[in-house]
């Protein structure tokens, strides 16, 4: 159930494929269509009981190596080292990139306090052509949005960066691609981009290179991610099964 391709550098993990490529190799393979995710690993154990989310993830473009929980567990079950490329780092090369500063992107947040950091993110980085919608409160994973649908076709966005809560952003992502018009190229980075305007734990290259987020998380945010990282746990059992 876990197969490493050592000669393309692909990871399947449970149908789920990893690529360990850099970034701009990753935004190319993403350029054409499709969605990105990156799993954190309290994601990844749960796939036994939520359906939805796991096929949402296998049916994702590309995933990258966001936890680094993850990677460790490489290391020790498979002796394969992976080059870590968090949905943070992504983010950052990502509004660093010139040639994409005058895409259209649209941003979809989960709160309007959101959109406004978010939008002043944007015009710090200089892009020219954003757009903003703040999702309503998605009560479940089997997402169903026609509103959402229709402001997408509308604009037609080269870009949708999806800025809500991991594990419902990946169903919505899967039903964007299946219901719009054309091709867009998703980016599930989650609460990366609240690193970087501070509505979340202020994490940076340093902490993340260290694979230290977790521990940042919790003392910023205990009560929410404690439990979490507590459940990151049963990802063990995935690779002893494979053993």
């Amino acid at each position: 159930m876990i197969k490493i391709n050592k000669q393309l550098k692909i990871l399947n993990f449970y149908g789920i494929k990893f690529y360990d490529w850099g970034f701009y190799k990753i935004l190319k393979k993403i350029n054409s269509g499709g969605y990105l995710v990156a799993p954190a690993a309290s994601a990844l154990s749960d796939i036994n009981n939520d359906k939805i989310y796991y096929d949402a993830i296998k049916q994702s473009k590309c995933a990258i190596f966001d936890s680094g929980f993850f990677c460790l567990l490489l290391r020790i079950f498979l002796i394969y080292k992976p080059n870590k490329l968090s949905g943070f780092l992504f983010l950052k090369k990502f509004l660093n990139f010139k040639n994409i500063k005058n895409r259209k992107i649209l941003l979809i947040n989960s709160s309007e306090i959101q959109s406004i950091k978010n939008a002043n993110l944007m015009h710090i980085n200089k892009f020219k052509k954003f757009f903003l919608y703040t999702a309503p409160f998605y009560k479940s994973n089997n997402i169903k949005d026609q509103k959402i649908i229709n402001y997408i076709n509308k604009i037609k966005p080269f870009y949708i960066l999806i800025n809500i809560g991991g594990g419902k952003q990946e169903p919505l992502a899967l039903f964007i691609t299946k219901n719009i018009k054309f091709k867009s190229s998703i980016l599930c980075l989650g609460g990366a981009i609240d690193f970087i305007t501070g509505l979340q734990a202020p994490i940076n290259e340093f902490i993340d290179k260290l694979y230290l987020g977790w521990l940042i998380r919790i003392i910023f945010n205990p009560k929410v991610f404690f439990l979490r990282v507590f459940n990151s746990l049963h990802l063990v059992s995935f690779f002893l099964k494979n053993r």
